[in-house]
C-alpha cells in the first residue's frame, strides 16, 4: 500500500521561481488599547488619507517593516 505523503510529492518540474511566499497569509487581528501622543496619531490620519487606507493599517505595516529589519528594542 502507498504511504499517504507520497501522493503529495511535488514533481521536479514545478517552477515556484516567481511565487510569493505568505501571500495568502491573514495575521489574527486583536483588540487592544493604545495610548499614542497625538501628533503621532495625527501624522499617521493624515498619512492615510493621502494613501488612501486606514491609519490602523499604515500603523500595523510601519511597525511591520520595523521589526523585519532587525530592530530589537528602541
Amino acid at each position: 500500500m502507498k504511504r499517504l505523503h507520497e501522493d503529495f510529492e511535488l514533481k521536479e518540474e514545478y517552477d515556484f521561481s516567481k511565487g510569493i511566499r505568505g501571500r495568502f497569509y491573514q495575521p489574527k487581528k486583536v483588540s487592544t488599547t493604545l495610548r499614542l501622543d497625538d501628533d503621532i496619531l495625527l501624522y499617521f490620519k493624515k498619512l492615510s488619507t493621502e494613501k488612501k487606507i486606514g491609519y490602523q493599517t499604515l500603523m500595523n505595516s510601519v511597525l511591520r517593516d520595523y521589526v523585519h529589519e532587525g530592530h530589537s528594542h528602541a
